[in-house]
């Protein structure tokens, strides 16, 4: 077991001899033996353990076995108490993504507050094929078909290479105790019924099970990599990201109309696939359809799709004549009275305007449907969704124009255009000088 224990280690570059290592025990055979292994191997470990105080007195003797073999191979441990049911209901979680949540937090704020390099978990291979078909028969796409990974950030998986069975004989050999978590022998969960009820169906149709699951796990694991490598490819010539936006091409999707390879991309948005393919069917409609997640919205425009974060509500601002900045939703504006009849600047984010005919105080808000005004130097009023058109704006631009309103008038459009009733003329003295940057 060891061999093949610092091999897997060795092979997918999980840690050094010389890291610090904290291991996630619970008790259980898994981790036990996992801490034996570490032991052996002269790693310099520490433990965390978490006490969901899910199963009363269980989880408190639990708690009091792994203290006590710490403190007999004179290791750190660190142990914690959950109010989990509680965490659960407070968030709208299941216990168990309530545990998982609360013991992920735990375990980074472990690693940066004594410098541990990883955080080892005593997952194994019957974990990997349990997961994978949990992820089947939650409709999940091709990666959840990779099953656990053996790395992802700092957290390390160094049992994936073993199955439940090569433990339970590494555990008897050595004659390591543990502790039995009895709700895993009941069907209370899914990932237990996979457990006791599906997986020993497929070992009747198929002996070699583990074996024969990792061979095809090795080749689902190496398409994905060359998939991956495409995805990365088809994201530089066709995504382009700024501080505020994504804007993803149609030509990106046009050529096979692929719901799947749009939603690879806008899950991590918080979009589900069933909103990829509403969005792939209304590609090539009139632009200005618009979808939301819990978190964004996305809005089809003439070439691209533009992803921009969900504003929340903008109440209005009130400004007074003695007030020198204030703030609307992401926007910042700063008021200065300045003595000079000096043309209008060329940044569009900065507008002056006649002292004389601008009065306090001013109201800045959002746009709304309706809005007016009369831009300088045409002549006439225009609607501003008329201006916008005209400004070739895209949807998700409108949703942050604003506007400074005087005296029931627009005066300014920020960042695009002034109002002609206030612009400098020949007789001004003094200027009012606004100027609008994100914050």
């Amino acid at each position: 077991m060891l061999p093949a224990f610092l091999d897997h280690i060795e092979k997918f570059e999980l840690c050094s001899k010389s890291d610090p290592i904290l291991l996630a025990v619970s008790g259980g055979i898994d981790s036990v033996s996992m801490l034996y292994l570490f032991r052996e191997a002269g790693y310099h470990v520490g433990v965390a353990h978490c006490n969901f105080q899910l199963r009363g007195q269980e989880s408190d003797d639990d708690e009091q076995f792994v203290a006590a073999i710490c403190k007999a191979f004179d290791i750190p441990v660190y142990v914690k108490r959950f109010e989990t049911e509680a965490h659960a209901w407070e968030n709208t979680l299941s216990t168990q993504m309530a545990a998982r949540e609360l013991r992920y937090t735990w375990f980074n704020e472990l690693l940066k507050t004594h410098s541990y390099k990883r955080i080892a978990t005593a997952h194994h291979f019957d974990d990997t094929m349990e997961t994978i078909l949990l992820n089947l028969i939650k409709g999940s796409g091709l990666d959840g078909f990779t099953g656990i990974p053996v790395r992802n950030g700092d957290v390390i998986r160094p049992l994936l290479f073993s199955s439940r069975k090569d433990i339970e004989q590494y555990a008897l050999r050595k004659g390591i105790v543990w502790r039995e978590d009895h709700s895993n022998n009941t069907d209370d969960y899914q990932r237990n019924f996979v457990r006791h009820h599906i997986i020993p169906k497929f070992k009747e149709l198929n002996p070699s099970l583990e074996n024969s699951w990792k061979t095809g796990l090795e080749k689902a694991k190496s398409e994905m990599n060359f998939l991956n490598h495409a995805y990365d490819e088809w994201k530089s010539i066709f995504v382009a990201i700024s501080r505020d936006r994504a804007e993803i091409s149609k030509e990106g999707l046009s050529r096979n109309q692929n719901a799947s390879l749009l939603w690879r991309y806008i899950r991590t948005f918080g979009f589900n696939y069933d909103q990829s393919k509403e969005i792939i069917r209304a590609l090539h409609g009139q632009p200005g359809k618009r979808f939301v997640s819990h978190t964004h919205n996305l809005a089809i425009d003439r070439d691209v799709l533009i992803i921009t974060p969900r504003q929340q509500h903008w109440s209005e601002a009130i400004i007074d004549s003695d007030q020198p900045d204030a703030s609307l939703g992401p926007w910042l504006l700063s008021v200065e009275k300045i003595e000079t009849n000096d043309r209008i600047p060329s940044s569009q984010n900065v507008a002056l305007f006649d002292a004389s005919l601008l009065t306090f105080p001013l109201i800045w808000r959002k746009w709304k449907s309706g809005d007016y005004f009369y831009p300088l130097g045409l002549g006439h009023r225009k609607k501003l969704s008329d201006f916008f058109i005209d400004q070739k704006l895209s949807v998700a631009d409108k949703d942050n124009v604003t506007i400074i309103e005087c005296d029931g008038r627009i005066a300014w459009v920020a960042g695009y255009r002034i109002a002609d009733q206030f612009k400098l003329g020949e007789k001004t003295s003094s200027a009012i000088k606004l100027t609008i940057r994100k914050g």
